[in-house]
């Protein structure tokens, strides 16, 4: 499922992720202190004899740039975290950034997890009373980020992780990564409104259109969420999906290239129409954080939760987009004088965010929403 690179690329890789994601106060911010990091202990050793205890969460594709970046959000708040790992390349990696130290020892534990056994799967939800499920497929040769076959894999992984879920007894909620790409691609378009149509979590990709365009990420990505709600229909488990916009943020063109250039198919069209959107990665962390709390309080969060912080509205910004990704700028022919046919709406996750700054005296961080 990984990409296989150079040594010298991954090291390179490895340093840029760790400037990224160092906070302030260098390595040592991230070591958990006193009665703190004794309580994390005690949670991660509770997780490994099979109790559940309710701040312990498991995240998949933690190694990657959204994964890494929940894992922090989820350490700040103070969950004990496992790091469901697919490659020995990953686990490697992880050793080399030295972030958390010793398995465990900082609120973090790592294990091997093949995504697509749902055994393996099992095994590493086990004691967990959450799963982050945010690891996606890439393409193994890092050019065009997502094949047709791809897309039907990805549906399969999301079938099997909710599956396991429901199979492990301690696990109670799945937030479930999916992606913007899920609710914007349809075959009808609005023509001759006075005011653009509205985009929202009711809204889902036509996949008929996408396999007809062949935009196989956002097929992927429907397909997978798709899958997920229906194995979930019915059953003894808590899912809630978010569908952030383009992942971005420091290091994101090294980090994340791949999966950027694919949510890229089809830009120019989503540029014209409104749709094209981003979102900082510390804000997409924040947010499954914030969802993920919300599953169970008096404002149950549930059902779908766009996520973006910047809609991309001139060409200019769109060149500059891809000009950070290492492409070949080029600008869209876009009529001065068009407005845009859709309405991107995130007021959902807004809402949910502002309630529970009402209800909390935890420290979060500040986020801002269109």
């Amino acid at each position: 499922m990984g990409v296989l690179r150079s040594t010298q690329s991954m090291a390179a890789e490895v340093e840029e992720m760790r400037a990224a994601l160092q906070p302030p106060g260098g390595a040592a911010a991230w070591r958990w202190r006193g009665a703190a990091g004794a309580a994390a202990a005690k949670r991660g050793a509770g997780a490994d004899e099979g109790a559940a205890e309710p701040r312990a969460v498991c995240v998949t594709g933690g190694i990657s740039f959204l994964g890494l970046a929940l894992v922090d959000r989820l350490l700040r708040h103070g969950y004990s975290v496992r790091l469901a790992l697919e490659t020995q390349e990953d686990l490697d990696k992880l050793r080399e950034m030295d972030l958390f130290g010793e398995n465990g020892r900082d609120g973090v534990w790592t294990i091997m997890a093949n995504v697509m056994d749902p055994e393996s799967l099992h095994r590493a939800f086990d004691g967990c009373v959450g799963v982050f499920h945010t690891s996606s497929l890439v393409d193994p040769g890092g050019i065009s980020g997502y094949t047709k076959h791809m897309a039907t894999l990805e549906a399969k992984v999301a079938e099997q992780v909710v599956e396991a879920c429901v199979r492990t007894e301690s696990v109670r909620k799945c937030v479930f990564t999916s992606s913007l790409l899920a609710c914007v691609w349809r075959q009808s378009h609005p023509h001759r409104r006075r005011f653009p149509a509205t985009v929202d979590e009711s809204c889902w990709s036509d996949e008929t259109f996408c396999r007809e365009k062949k935009l196989w990420f956002a097929l992927g990505k429907t397909m997978a969420e798709k899958a997920a709600w229906r194995a979930a229909r019915g059953r003894d488990l808590k899912l809630v999906t978010v569908c952030p916009a383009l992942v971005t943020g420091p290091g994101f063109r090294r980090r994340n290239s791949t999966p950027s250039i694919a949510y890229l198919k089809g830009a120019h069209t989503m540029l014209a129409e409104g749709l094209l959107a981003t979102a900082d990665v510390e804000r997409v962390a924040e947010a499954h954080v914030r969802v993920y709390e919300a599953m169970g309080g008096a404002t149950a969060a549930g059902g779908r939760y766009i996520c973006y912080d910047h809609v991309v509205r001139q060409a200019e910004e769109f060149v500059e987009l891809e000009r950070q990704l290492g492409l070949r700028p080029r600008m869209p022919p876009i009529p001065a004088a068009a407005p845009p046919s859709f309405e991107l709406c995130n007021r959902k996750l807004a809402r949910l965010v502002s309630s529970r700054r009402r209800c909390t005296h935890d420290a979060y961080l500040p986020v801002t929403y269109d």
